[in-house]
């Protein structure tokens, strides 16, 4: 009929090759050429917010998964008024990536977009499926503390690693990323759930239409988190997908939206 939009499939993964407009500033963490992240000041015609939203994208750590897909996400962030900072980080399968490079990295990417003078020293980090894994493992570690993190948002994350190795997500990514299987060293190092209680708030987003991580990864992350006296907090959308949190033209992302602002009030 003339005149109605079209209904946007939760399930469409659309998103990962959708255009985004402008080229944005790029700026180095560390001498590999992953050890960046990009620069998106507010839009012209947006109310500035004194926060700066750190993006880190997902793709089960895998190389083939790089920032460019979660470009649309961090253009809407800046369309709302936001300074966006756009990570990137050495993946599993790349020289230096996996654990502990892979957590490395998000930590001096952190740690540098806290020093960037020129960015909002208030920070909301915000990551996706396995970005969502690195900013809850974020949130649980000491040095996280005095770097103007206000909060975490994890979008379907992978925030317990047990839970996604008994599931085989991403045909066992969990494994490849870390390099070993639950009870080692690395295992634990790199676990969210190990990590208790998170050291600022942390909210997590998942939906009801997600079979790329599903819900139940984040069942135990949040009682337990809790148990230990965590500032956490789930909602679970109905008939959203795993990539509608990073889909400016899906639902799901108004509430993405309104979960960063509630943080930074």
């Amino acid at each position: 009929m003339s005149g109605m939009s079209t209904p946007v499939d939760p399930r469409s993964d659309d998103v990962l090759t959708r255009p985004a407009p402008g080229a944005p500033t790029t700026r180095t963490y560390g001498p590999d050429p992953a050890q960046v992240y990009d620069v998106i000041p507010p839009d012209a015609g947006a109310t500035p917010r004194a926060v700066t939203v750190l993006v880190v994208h997902g793709g089960f750590w895998r190389p083939e998964y790089d920032r460019a897909h979660a470009l649309p996400e961090a253009h809407a962030f800046a369309a709302a008024g936001y300074t966006v900072a756009l990570g990137e980080y050495r993946r599993a399968g790349m020289p230096g990536g996996g654990v502990p490079g892979t957590l490395d990295d998000v930590r001096a990417l952190t740690e540098a977009v806290a020093r960037d003078a020129s960015l909002p020293h208030r920070i909301v980090l915000v990551g996706h499926s396995a970005g969502g894994h690195l900013v809850a493992w974020t949130a649980g570690q000491p040095w996280v503390e005095g770097l103007g993190v206000v909060g975490v948002v994890s979008l379907a994350g992978v925030v317990d690693l047990g839970a996604a190795d008994r599931l085989h997500l991403g045909s066992d990514a969990t494994r490849a990323f870390v390099g070993t299987g639950p009870g080692t060293p690395a295992w634990r190092s790199a676990d969210p759930m190990a990590a208790l209680p998170p050291r600022v708030p942390v909210r997590l987003l998942s939906g009801t239409e997600d079979d790329v991580v599903p819900t139940a990864v984040g069942d135990t992350y949040l009682e337990a988190a809790r148990r230990a006296g965590g500032d956490v907090e789930r909602t679970v959308l109905p008939d959203a997908g795993h990539f509608s949190f990073i889909d400016p033209e899906q639902p799901a992302f108004a509430t993405v939206l309104s979960t960063v602002a509630a943080l930074t009030r």
